[in-house]
């Protein structure tokens, strides 16, 4: 395989216009070659940021190009399984927009096809691939706030719109898919703990579709507070608070596009330390991740075990929900 890493996309969704084409296109070592999409008003927009972009209006096309080696799949949840499972067949690579299964289940299979193909498939749980995480687990695991107690988390937003796929229960919908997930992985992530059981599930539905949720889930040494909601203003914060300290970030999830990404250690008697991280694209550093993963064979930071946990919480939240009707 050549140092140039070919992409297609499958699907012109707004994320991808707005994140992820531009990503693809910026990283070292990418050359964002094909986008596969049935509108074609949607693909000018792409080929507007990249002129020369291979333009398919079938999905299986796109994967029967051979001069394609990766594909990212912004697609709505319930097709990330099926069209994962097709690229992988047609000899691509994958990265494919979270979550990449609605079970821990399917997961399991996707481990399996991966291992089975050699070829690299992941989920684009960006947030790893950030600076400001990297640093917030190193100062968990360098003590400096103790015992972890408790990670309380916020990410909230307002999206109204009865036809877009996060409120629609058939395309795999939901806040807790959306964005719940944020919260769950990053306290997964830093303190490298995996959750025993749920202890509380306050959730609200429309249409079959969670649209808030708070979630308490026990650790083996802490316990966790998730609040996410898609009816309400735009917040996103989190805090692990230890017996000597909190560490809190203050962007945590959409980092540069909420705000400034800062991560503050708070000290008693009111000492804090700040680290800022501007200018930080953690979209264009998850591509180049994985492009130096299929060159040097280096550990993507984001491997289907970790997503698969996050996932298996998710389960686990939903299955206390049910318990609780």
């Amino acid at each position: 395989m050549s140092d140039t890493i070919r992409w297609g996309i499958l699907g012109a969704s707004s994320f991808a216009l707005k994140h992820m084409a531009p990503a693809i296109h910026a990283a070292h070592g990418c050359e964002l070659a094909a986008i596969a999409t049935r509108s074609p008003e949607k693909a000018k927009d792409f080929s507007a940021l990249v002129p020369g972009l291979q333009v398919f209006d079938d999905y299986d096309a796109l994967l029967a190009d051979s001069s394609i080696d990766a594909v990212y799949l912004p697609l709505p949840n319930h097709l990330h399984v099926e069209w994962t499972q097709r690229a992988v067949a047609a000899g691509k690579h994958v990265l494919c927009e979270k979550p990449i299964a609605l079970s821990a289940q399917e997961i399991d299979g996707l481990i399996d096809l991966r291992d089975k193909s050699g070829l690299l498939v992941a989920e684009a749980f960006m947030i790893v691939q950030h600076p400001q995480w990297q640093h917030a687990r190193a100062l968990y695991q360098s003590g400096a706030i103790g015992k972890l107690l408790l990670a309380d988390g916020v990410f909230t937003y307002d999206n109204r719109d009865r036809e877009n796929i996060r409120n629609r229960a058939e395309t795999g919908g939901g806040g807790i898919r959306d964005i719940g997930i944020y919260n769950y992985g990053c306290a997964r992530y830093v303190s490298g703990e995996e959750p025993g059981k749920i202890i509380v599930t306050d959730i609200d539905e429309e249409n079959d579709v969670d649209v808030y949720a708070h979630v308490v889930a026990e650790f083996p040494s802490f316990r966790c507070s998730a609040i996410n909601g898609m009816r309400m203003t735009n917040r996103q914060e989190i805090n692990f608070h230890g017996e000597e300290g909190v560490i809190r970030l203050t962007a945590p999830f959409n980092a540069g596009v909420f705000s400034e990404a800062r991560v503050e250690l708070h000290k008693p008697e009111q000492e804090i330390t700040t680290r800022r991280f501007p200018g930080v694209n953690q979209y264009v550093l998850q591509v180049e991740n994985f492009n130096r993963s299929l060159n040097d064979h280096s550990l993507f930071l984001c491997p289907l075990e970790f997503s698969r946990g996050s996932q298996a919480m998710i389960d686990m939240v939903f299955a206390k929900q049910k318990q609780g009707r």
